[in-house]
C-alpha cells in the first residue's frame, strides 16, 4: 500500500505501524517506551504524530497506529510538536539527571520543565516489565500503584522467587534505573529488594555490571553474511 509521511511517498506492507515505516524509510520519531522486540504499547507518548481523516487531523501513536492505504502521516507539526514537549517537560519533572532525557529535551528544545516532583531515574516506560513478562516468560515485577506513587516492583516489594536473575530487565532499561547489585560477597541480583531467599552467585558473569546497550544487529548481520561468503579452508577475518 501507498501512505504519505510529511508530503513523501512511501511503501508499507499490510499490518507495519506508521513508526515501522517511518524507521524504513530513515524518518525520525523519537520514542522511549518502545522496542523492536516487545508488543507496541503506546505509553511514553513520545511518538505521536499527526493523521489526517475524513474528520480533520487528530493525534495518535505511531507505534500502535497501522498502516492504511493512501493514510497522510505527519511527524512534526506544531500540535506533535508541543505534545512531545509537554511529555518531555512531566518526564524531566523526576527525571532531568537523565542522559536521555536531557537528549530528549535538547531534541524538543526544551530549556527547564515547569514542573517539579521528587528525583526519580525510573521514567515508568514499562519496557522492563514488559520484557519479564514477553521475553523472559515470567512476570516477576510488574508496575503497582496508581499517580505519582506508581512504580515497578515485585509482589509486596519482596524479590520474587520466579526471577531467574537473566537481568533482562537491566539491559533494556533505556535510562539505567535498575542495575546488577553486588550482593553476599560478590553474588548479583537484579533486583535489590529484601528478600528472604538464598542468594547464588553466577558462576559466570562474577562482578561484571551489565549496562544498558542493545547489540548492534546490521553489524551482526554484516559480519554474519561475510562468513558465509568466505570460502571453506579460509580464516574468518
Amino acid at each position: 500500500m501507498q501512505i504519505t509521511i510529511d508530503g513523501r511517498q512511501v511503501e508499507a506492507k499490510e499490518g507495519r505501524t506508521v513508526l515501522q515505516v517511518a524507521r524504513q524509510n530513515g524518518i525520525h520519531i523519537p520514542t522511549l517506551c518502545y522496542h523492536e522486540a516487545l508488543q507496541p504499547f503506546g505509553a511514553c507518548r513520545l511518538c505521536v504524530v499527526e493523521i489526517e481523516t475524513s474528520r480533520g487531523r487528530r493525534l495518535v501513536t505511531s507505534c500502535t497506529h497501522p498502516c492504511s492505504e493512501g493514510l497522510a502521516v505527519h511527524t512534526a507539526s506544531d500540535a506533535v510538536l508541543q505534545s512531545r514537549r509537554i511529555t518531555v517537560e512531566l518526564l524531566m519533572a523526576s527525571a532531568e539527571h537523565v542522559p536521555l532525557i536531557q537528549q530528549l529535551a535538547n531534541e524538543l528544545g526544551v530549556k527547564e520543565p515547569r514542573f517539579t516532583m521528587p528525583e526519580n531515574t525510573c521514567v515508568l516506560c514499562g519496557l522492563c516489565v514488559r520484557a519479564c513478562n514477553e521475553i523472559v516468560g515470567v512476570g516477576a515485577i510488574s508496575v503497582i500503584n496508581r499517580g505519582i506513587d506508581k512504580e515497578v516492583s515485585p509482589p509486596f516489594h519482596i524479590a520474587s522467587n520466579a526471577c531467574i536473575a537473566c537481568g533482562t530487565c537491566v539491559l533494556i532499561c533505556p535510562t539505567g534505573a535498575i542495575t546488577l547489585a553486588d550482593i553476599n560477597g560478590g553474588a548479583e541480583t537484579a533486583h535489590n529488594w529484601d528478600s528472604d531467599f538464598e542468594a547464588v552467585s553466577c558462576q559466570l558473569c562474577g562482578h561484571h555490571s551489565l549496562q544498558p546497550v542493545f547489540a548492534d544487529h546490521i553489524k551482526l548481520l554484516a559480519a554474519e553474511e561475510a562468513a558465509v561468503a568466505i570460502p571453506a579452508g579460509e580464516a574468518v577475518p
